[in-house]
């Protein structure tokens, strides 16, 4: 039998097309008669019934105007569960079976990654057309939307996907004629959404014909949804109807999705019947989208909280140009539409790299302004070139030098960025299947081939050269690969200081890079050094109260914090904190991370309740600003819930520990450093309640990840290493405590310095440990040392030197030197009495 589409040769028993999926075989019927004859005893499908041999029906699904959809259990030639839709009993008139065979045919002929897949087709035993399509589990895409709190870059990133399946069915030549939210299904695959366009039952051919039967619309049967119908449709013509009727109800989709609303009420269309619907359709002008949220009142405030942001934010977000494309998407005439649905996908991407769209109007301050958002730096310099022009002739020397310099730092900077935009648009081709010969290719590979490709192809465009790669360092020092890091930030490094001198702001900013990798590799003197150098670089050239300023200020805190310098670390983050909120107001994502860190150090300094309202305040300030899945929230969520553990708050704490491994993991893979903290935190917080099986789990994971990420060498590793010793050392596995309690000392006199308080730590711990043995000599030496450290570093007043005074007393009253156990307690309450939190 051959092919109607692709007209290749089948088997004659074949019921699809082995190459196209077409269908093959349709409904043969009588012309004499109006309707098919079916047995009887035949006039309905049951759950448990078998259709063709191999589909068992489980559940009903849905109906619609001519079939019944069924989940149903495919058996052979593989088993999986499909969906099975069958013509409806009594709905067997020629024009419904053309209908129906229509949309089989149309599914078959479709091969799109955002369309639901035709399997099979067939006819039962009494004559009932049937076929069979992959199952869509999903939900309506406006109903996911707003489960999920899309924002409005995520809907229309979505929404894009739609736009080009139904580019695809309109390049098959089929039309949907009843797109609406609820044939518009998402599911999740591999973590992300997926849109599927289901239910093409009144699609229309506009290129070749589906059926043997011929497929017509009956004058006065109005098709499809009257919400989401185009004016053309709404005339009931049924041969005046083309692509662009799609693209009508793609606008209306568009709008709902945006605003929460339809353009046209429900109720109030389908109030004043079947001819007023059709003249609201044809001649009203439904209200501009941003006009549209502006009336909302009550539910203003739900629909931005669902698009993760506020009334006025969303108002000003769709006014302007997302106006202008849904409007001309909606236009009565449909010559004044998009020609295409991949036009109006292509437009909606213009809107998000903030390019003129074609919908907008083509006035020339519409396209400047667009052209400036896009090239800030690069106008701010022309505008110099043309105010010196403008300045008059007072001057003209020193005038024409600087504008003449004005205009060479914007040619450069515009060439920078081209080159770098090449260069990133050729390396990530390899993505391309044609580049790549089918082979998937990783992230990684894809970072190893640009490191790799930037010395070489970049050699004459050092500048280029040095941006690509202190990007790419920052990237492989956020996926934890330090060494890689390392080679290619000191690069770029060297390149800025050859050609921009010591003293450039391109130089700081690799300082800092630099000093922020080494701090990560526990590298913390070399550390130090960078951030210094670094910040007189940029106070020097851009002011003291610059933001960059500011970055380079908090960094050093955090430094200083891990060194446990609590003092310096605290007037660091401070400062940094002040220019930040000064700048930015006082809920912008920076400001909240000064927050955080300040909460840390406070934390630490033991000042509990203020530590507690800091990190509220910037958890707040990053769910709002950035969504509750972000990478910063999970860090608060971590600091909040050590603080909770801290003070013994353990049933405020368990769930932020939980939450903020399930992000860490979400957001940076399960093998990165920072997994590895937060599995530690749960590790710490089980063994501080005894649940000692628990926590053991949790830092063996945590230990193989830092070895693995770090080396064997690195302060996180004797970080693990103590808490598992500490863990071994309470259930009285005293053995296997002591090996490591030595080990990571060792790690933390090489990486941190002999006098770091987590030396101190190490030798309060391990000197218990001997208390327990009965070593008590060993153990009075290691409180001795401990002590010493603490009072230097940490002070007098230290909640540290306080559990060590404690443990050291409590050795004492065993070898019956209650007098001085009873010395060391007092000082132990004078203590806490001055850090009562």
């Amino acid at each position: 039998m051959k092919c109607p589409v692709c007209h290749i040769e089948n088997t004659p028993e074949a019921d699809i097309c082995r190459k196209c999926g077409a269908v093959l075989k349709t409904i043969a019927l009588n012309p004499e008669l109006q309707t098919l004859t079916l047995n009887p005893a035949a006039q309905g499908q049951i759950v448990g019934a078998v259709i063709g041999g191999k589909y068992k029906l489980l559940e009903e699904l849905g109906s619609g105007g001519m079939g019944v959809v069924y989940a149903a259990e495919q058996t052979e030639p593989v088993k999986r569960r499909v969906a099975l839709k069958i013509i409806k009993l009594g709905m067997d008139t020629k024009e419904v079976v053309a209908r129906f065979e229509s949309e089989r045919q149309a599914l078959a002929v479709m091969s799109h990654p955002n369309i639901a897949r035709v399997f099979d087709a067939g006819s039962t035993e009494t004559g009932r057309p049937y076929f069979v399509m992959e199952l869509v589990s999903g939900m309506p895409i406006t109903a996911y939307c707003d489960r999920y709190k899309l924002t409005t870059r995520e809907r229309l990133e979505l929404f894009i996907q739609v736009c080009q399946a139904v580019q695809h069915a309109h390049q098959k030549g089929v039309i949907h004629r009843d797109l609406k939210p609820s044939n518009i299904l998402v599911i999740v695959q591999d973590g992300r959404p997926v849109p599927k366009v289901i239910d093409f039952g009144i699609a229309k051919a506009t290129q070749h014909s589906l059926t043997v039967s011929t497929l017509y619309t009956e004058q006065g049967q109005m098709i499809g949804t009257p919400e989401y119908m185009s004016p053309e449709q709404a005339e009931m013509s049924g041969l005046d109807v083309d692509t662009r009727t799609d693209i009508y109800s793609l606008g209306v989709m568009l709008y709902e999705l945006l605003v929460g609303e339809l353009p046209f009420d429900s109720q109030k269309l389908r109030a004043g019947g079947f001819g007023e619907i059709q003249r609201i359709i044809r001649e009203v002008e439904p209200p501009r989208a941003s006009t549209r949220l502006g009336t909302l009142k009550k539910t203003r405030v739900e629909v931005a909280d669902n698009r993760k942001t506020d009334p006025g934010s969303l108002i000003r977000q769709v006014r302007g140009d997302l106006d202008w494309i849904m409007m001309k998407a909606m236009a009565k005439d449909r010559t004044r539409r998009y020609a295409s649905s991949s036009e109006l996908a292509m437009d909606i991407e213009r809107y998000l790299r903030l390019e003129p769209v074609l919908a907008g109007p083509p006035g020339a301050g519409y396209r400047i302004g667009k052209y400036i958002k896009r090239h800030r730096g690069g106008v701010i310099a022309a505008a110099i070139v043309l105010m010196a022009i403008l300045a008059g002739t007072a001057g003209t020397t020193i005038g024409l030098l600087r504008a003449r310099r004005a205009e060479r730092k914007a040619v450069e900077e515009t060439k920078t960025t081209k080159q770098v935009s090449d260069f990133l648009v050729s390396l990530f081709q390899v993505s391309d299947p044609s580049e790549s010969k089918g082979n998937s290719v990783t992230a990684r590979e894809i970072l190893d081939q640009g490191a790799a490709r930037i010395e070489k192809d970049l050699a004459e465009q050092p500048l280029s050269q040095a941006r690509l790669m202190g990007t790419m360092g920052n990237v492989y020092m956020n996926l934890g690969l330090y060494q890689k890091a390392d080679s290619i930030l000191n690069k770029a490094l060297a390149i800025r200081r050859a050609h921009l001198g010591e003293m450039s702001v391109e130089v700081g900013d690799s300082l800092h890079d630099m000093g922020d990798l080494y701090r990560r590799e526990g590298k913390y003197d070399e550390a130090e050094k960078f951030f210094k150098d670094a910040l007189a670089i940029t106070e020097e050239k851009l002011g003291k109260n610059h933001l960059d300023v500011a970055g380079i200020l908090h960094s050093l805190g955090v430094l200083y914090d891990t060194q446990g310098k609590f003092g310096q670390a605290e007037s660091h983050i401070r400062r940094s904190f002040e220019i930040r909120e000064k700048a930015l107001g006082p809920e912008h994502p920076q400001v909240a991370r000064s927050l955080n860190s300040l909460g840390i150090i406070l934390m630490n300094e033991g000042k509990y309740a203020e530590a507690e309202l800091l990190l509220k305040r910037a958890l707040a300030a990053q769910e709002k600003a950035l969504g509750p899945e972000h990478i910063d929230v999970a860090r608060t969520l971590t600091n909040l819930a050590i603080l909770y553990k801290t003070q013994g708050k353990y049933k405020e704490a368990e769930p932020l520990l939980l939450r903020d491994l399930a992000l860490t993991k979400k957001n940076l893979g399960p093998e990165h450093p920072e997994v590895a903290d937060s599995l530690n935190n749960m590790a710490v917080f089980y063994a501080t309640q005894e649940k000692y099986s628990e926590a053991e789990s949790y830092y063996k994971q945590a230990l193989q990840i830092w070895e693995k990420a770090l080396g064997p060498d690195h302060s996180d590793v004797g970080i693990v290493l103590h808490n598992l010793a500490n863990l071994y050392r309470n259930q009285g596995k005293f053995k296997d405590a002591e090996p490591l309690y030595l080990r990571s000392q060792s790690i933390w006199e090489r990486s941190l310095g002999p006098k770091h308080p987590y030396v101190a730590t190490s030798f309060r711990e391990r000197a218990t440990l001997y208390r327990e043995m009965g070593k008590w000599a060993e153990a009075e030496s290691l409180y001795k040392q401990a002590m010493a450290i603490q009072e230097k570093e940490l002070g007098p007043d230290h909640l540290e030197l306080a559990e060590t005074l404690g443990q050291y007393a409590a050795l004492l009253r065993r070898v019956n030197r209650a007098k001085e156990a009873e010395a060391l307690k007092a000082r132990v309450e004078a203590i806490k009495k001055k850090n009562p939190n």
